[in-house]
């Protein structure tokens, strides 16, 4: 037994490395088996996770394009943006508009009496506390005063506490003292601020400024708004009042700002090179768990996904919507304005030469292609939303299978180490007693030849 390590104490034998080796053997092939569905388990959940990534993102942006107008392709202008800004909606369309503003949307504000100690005199000077009330529309928002508060720590207390609720609180200081000024967020007629409870701050008050409500004329028409944020005047813009309007040294009325919205191909190009730029980041990372690389030495590598049913019906989903014509235009097809598909990979690009002829003529009618309840950007939403849904969707559901297949092969992992780590302690067993039983046979071979040995000595001596 030349060359073998010498661990049992009887036998000379290394009864370890044969129980190692013995486990070993019979462990291996479910080990493997465990470790090539864990990792193909894991690197498709992984490829899952990208794919949902970037569908989600995908799906956020065309949300993201319907709302804020993107294929609207128009180009607004406000002629004076110190009385007027504008910004488009859904729904907005070419048109031109004047505006006169007589008077701006304001929240009311009130101011408590003077305290001649300044911002650090002590509103309650008692051993209790105090409410202060500050009601607005009806509702009622209590503000405690602890003993010993000063007018500056009560201006903390408002604005820590309600300050969400769109109130605001100021200490205002002046040769005479300080007092607390407060208002709100809140704009337009009916939202006055009123101060009551039994702290005294609320004694005296005097409203600064009452609520009003915007004035403006808008192509004639008299209209009140409680914001200067409007959105429903006209469909589809968003008009948002800066100033008063200047009046006219001559007539003495107000001079008209032109609020215009005009197709801009410029802006459609814009849109549509975003909306290029959005698909083409799905397809890349679609692409990139879906391909087979050819390595160096001319074999083959798939990736997770690839030839994955799952994969193939959403790229093919999407690309049925990309290929349909849609819209009321005469143009009816991005291919119609320069948008070419690469052969390898799938993604978008936009001749730029093609892109200037349609959009020369018929620009307007890329706004049909995309927007509507029919248009593009909603049927990718439709196409898409099978897949994409949080709990139930396509790649959610395979997400959640292959989370549970993970943890039922860590539970197999498990079940196996702890059998396996029984075999090795009932081989070691067996091996120590057989250890054991060698030993002792070895003790009686050298008791017999210690007494034959001594038998021979005897009779030689005679």
């Amino acid at each position: 037994m030349a060359g073998s390590t010498v661990s049992g104490i009887g036998s000379g034998i290394d009864t370890q490395a044969i129980v190692k080796s013995l486990v070993d053997a019979q462990k291996a092939p479910k080990q493997a088996q465990i470790n090539t569905q864990t990792l193909k388990a894991t690197t498709t959940l992984s490829s899952i996770g990208k794919i949902q990534a970037a569908l989600d993102a995908f799906r956020g942006a065309l949300a993201t394009m319907g709302k804020d107008n993107s294929f609207g392709g128009l180009a607004l202008k406000s002629s004076d943006e110190k009385v007027a800004t504008i910004t488009a909606g859904a729904g907005a369309a070419n048109g031109s508009f004047n505006l006169q503003v007589e008077q701006l949307a304001s929240a009311s504000k009130v101011s408590t009496r003077v305290y001649a100690g300044g911002a650090n005199a002590v509103v309650n000077p008692g051993t209790t506390s105090t409410k202060l009330t500050i009601t607005q529309d009806g509702k009622a928002h209590d503000v405690s005063i602890p003993p010993g508060a000063t007018l500056q720590q009560v201006r903390e207390a408002i604005n820590s506490q309600f300050g969400t609720a769109g109130l605001s609180a100021n200490v205002m200081t002046d040769a005479s003292g300080s007092r607390l000024v407060i208002t709100s967020t809140k704009m337009g007629v009916g939202s006055d601020i009123t101060l009551s409870g039994n702290s005294g701050i609320d004694a005296g008050y005097t409203v600064v400024d009452p609520p009003k409500n915007a004035k403006y004329v808008l192509d004639g028409i008299s209209m009140e708004s409680k914001s200067n944020d409007i959105s429903d005047a006209i469909s589809g813009l968003n008009i948002k009042l800066v100033g008063v309007s200047a009046k006219d040294k001559d007539s003495g009325d107000l001079i008209k700002t032109n609020l215009s919205l005009t197709t801009s191909a410029t802006a459609l190009k814009s849109g549509l090179k975003g909306f290029i730029d959005t698909y083409n980041a799905l397809i890349t990372a679609v692409n990139a768990e879906t391909k087979v690389t050819k390595n160096a030495n001319g074999t083959m590598t798939a990736a997770a996904l690839t030839g994955d049913a799952s994969m193939r019906a959403l790229m093919s989903s999407i690309r049925e919507e990309m290929n349909a014509l849609s819209g009321n235009g005469t143009m009816k097809s991005l291919a119609a304005f320069g948008v070419t598909s690469s052969q390898d990979g799938g993604t978008l690009s936009l001749d730029d030469k093609k892109w200037d002829k349609a959009a020369a003529t018929n620009a307007a009618d890329l706004t049909s292609i995309f927007n509507g309840k029919d248009g593009l950007l909603a049927r990718l939403q439709t196409a898409t939303e099978p897949y994409a849904k949080a709990a139930t969707g396509t790649l959610a559901e395979r997400s959640k299978v292959l989370s549970e297949s993970l943890t039922k092969l860590k539970a197999e992992q498990d079940t196996l180490d702890t059998r396996m780590e029984a075999l090795r302690v009932s081989l070691q067993d067996k091996y120590n007693s057989m250890d054991t039983l060698v030993s002792q046979l070895r003790q009686q071979q050298n008791n017999v030849l210690g007494t034959l040995n001594a038998l021979n000595n005897a009779k030689n001596d005679k």
